[in-house]
């Protein structure tokens, strides 16, 4: 009785699980596409520029997102600036 009780515990358990989602966002491309559809919705992060992921969305109930994990991984937070250094002048008394 114990053995099937633990048997019946284990598969309810099992089918019970829901398999976890992947990262929504993902870093390495800069344009997501927001699909919306009846009770779901998903990010396809494929696109290098806006107007590609426009053309993508053209006709379907999606609209384009900027990713927001893209600048945080691929850049760093303060670039380095480019061109001559800043002019230091001398107070004149």
């Amino acid at each position: 009785m114990r053995v099937l009780a633990l048997t019946i515990l284990a598969i309810g358990t099992l089918s019970a699980a829901v398999p976890a989602r992947a990262q929504t966002y993902d870093p390495d491309y800069p344009v997501c596409l927001h699909v919306v559809g009846r009770g779901s919705s998903y990010y396809e992060c494929r696109y290098t520029s806006l107007a590609q992921c426009r053309a993508a969305a053209s006709g379907r109930p999606a609209q384009c997102d900027v990713n927001p994990y893209f600048a945080a991984t691929t850049y760093p937070a303060y670039p380095a600036p480019v061109g001559r250094h800043p002019r230091h002048h001398r107070h004149v008394y």
